[in-house]
C-alpha cells in the first residue's frame, strides 16, 4: 500500500505509545530527506513533555520491523555502556524507544504506514550546515564513540536494512543501468555529470577490494554519517547522542567517517545552486580526523586510518551518485522541493570530489599528524 502523505491524526497514533498526559500539539519536525518526523506535546502534571512521532518510509526501509529490531539491540547495548561508565543523563546520550501498549518498538495506522516513538532530547540541536571547528570535532568524537560502544555488540549479526547500501560498485552499476534506460528522458540534460562519474568508476572498487582480502574489518556502523545526524549540547556545544539509526547495520568505519568529510567539511548547503561557493575546509577536516581518531582510534586498525582521507571523497562521490541516479529514475527515493533538486544536490558532492582531490596531499598528512 502506498506511503500516506497527508497530515496523519497524530493524536490517534501518539494513543498507541506509552506517553502519559493530555496531547496538546503535534508539528512536522527536522529536515530529513526519508522519514516523517513529528514533535508531539503533551501536558503531563502540568508541564509540557515533547516526543518524537516517526512514520518510517516502508517504501525506502521496506522491512520496518527488521529495523526496528536493530535500533532495540542498539540503543539497548550502547545505554548498557554507557551505564557501566557512570556517564550522566544517559537519556539524553542515546535515543530512548517509548513502546507501545502492547509493549511493541513500532505501530502500525489503518492505512498500513509504520510508526515509533522517542523521546525527545531536550536543550540540544542538529546542525544541517556545520558553524564551527570545535562543532566538527564534537560532532566526529560523538560518531566515534559511538562505533566504538558497539564494537562488542554480542551476536546475532544485525540485519541488512538495505541490503548493499554502502557498495559503491553497484551504486556505479545503478547509475550506469539508469543512464542506459533514461526511462524519464533526463540524460541529455546532465552529460557533464554523467562524464565526471565515468572519469572515476576505478575508485569505487578501492575498499571493497580491501574487504575482501581481510584487511578492512566488516563493523557495526551507522551508514549515513552525516553530521546533522549528531546531537550538539545547547550549552557545552558536546556532541551527546548519536540519532537516525535506520541504518545501523554491518558495514565498514570509513563509510562513516567519510559521510562526516562530505557532510561536515563543505562551505555549503546540500542543494546549493552557486557551485563557486562549494569547497572542503582543511580546518574543518582536521577536527573531523581529531575527534573522530579521539573516540575510535583504539578500535580502528592501521587500513583504516590510511584510508580516512580517501574515504572522504569515495563517499561524497557515491552520494553524488545516488543523487543522479534518482534524477534519471524519476527522483523516487530523495524528497524534492523543486525542478531538479537532486541534480543540484549532485553537482555539490561533485564539486566536493574535486575540492578533495585538490587537497589530496594535505588531507594524508593531516591523518598522519593526527596519529592516523
Amino acid at each position: 500500500m502506498a506511503l500516506t502523505k497527508a497530515i496523519p491524526d497524530l493524536r490517534a497514533i501518539a494513543s498507541r505509545f506509552q506517553i502519559y498526559g493530555d496531547f496538546r500539539d503535534a508539528a512536522p519536525h527536522g529536515t530529513g530527506h526519508i522519514n516523517d518526523t513529528y514533535a508531539t506535546v503533551f501536558n503531563q502534571s502540568g508541564s509540557p513533555v515533547r516526543y518524537i512521532l516517526q512514520r518510517i518510509n516502508h517504501h525506502v526501509f521496506k522491512d520496518p520491523p527488521a529495523v526496528m529490531q536493530n535500533i532495540s539491540r542498539v540503543t539497548a547495548h550502547v545505554r548498557r555502556k554507557l551505564e557501566e561508565a557512570g556517564v550522566a543523563e544517559v537519556s539524553r546520550r542515546v535515543l530512548t524507544l517509548v513502546l507501545t501498549l502492547d509493549g511493541q518498538t513500532w505501530t502500525q495506522d489503518a492505512a498500513e504506514n509504520y510508526w515509533r516513538c522517542y523521546l525527545f532530547i531536550e536543550h540540544a540541536r542538529t546542525y544541517d550546515q556545520i558553524e564551527t571547528v570545535p562543532h566538527a570535532f564534537q560532532a566526529a568524537r560523538a560518531f566515534g564513540a559511538f562505533q566504538t560502544h558497539l564494537a562488542d555488540l554480542p551476536a546475532p549479526r544485525l540485519l541488512e536494512t538495505i541490503p548493499e547500501f554502502h557498495h559503491t560498485r553497484r551504486r556505479f552499476d545503478n547509475l550506469r543501468a539508469a543512464i542506459q534506460a533514461d526511462a524519464c528522458n533526463r540524460a541529455a540534460g546532465v552529460k557533464r555529470e554523467i562524464q565526471f562519474c565515468l572519469e572515476r568508476e576505478a575508485m569505487v572498487d578501492v575498499l571493497l577490494d580491501l574487504q575482501a582480502r581481510g584487511q578492512l574489518p566488516e563493523r557495526v556502523t551507522h551508514n549515513d554519517g552525516k553530521l546533522n545526524n549528531v546531537m550538539l549540547d545547547d550549552a557545552t556545544g558536546e556532541g551527546i547522542c548519536v540519532i537516525d539509526l535506520d541504518t545501523v547495520m554491518p558495514g565498514l568505519a570509513l563509510y562513516d567517517f567519510g559521510d562526516f568529510c562530505r557532510t561536515g567539511t563543505g562551505r555549503a548547503i546540500e542543494d546549493e545552486r552557486d557551485l563557486s561557493k562549494v569547497e572542503m575546509r582543511l580546518d574543518f577536516f582536521e577536527a573531523l580526523v581529531r575527534g573522530y581518531l579521539d573516540s575510535a582510534g583504539k578500535v580502528l586498525n592501521g587500513t583504516e586510518k590510511d584510508h580516512l582521507a580517501f574515504s572522504a571523497g569515495l563517499i561524497t562521490f557515491e552520494t553524488g551518485l545516488r543523487f543522479l541516479t534518482d534524477h534519471l529514475q524519476g527522483d523516487r527515493y530523495f524528497k524534492t522541493h523543486r525542478e531538479n533538486h537532486n541534480v543540484d544536490r549532485a553537482r555539490v558532492q561533485f564539486k566536493m570530489v574535486e575540492s578533495f582531490e585538490r587537497n589530496e596531499s594535505a588531507l594524508h598528512r593531516i591523518v598522519r599528524d593526527a596519529g592516523g
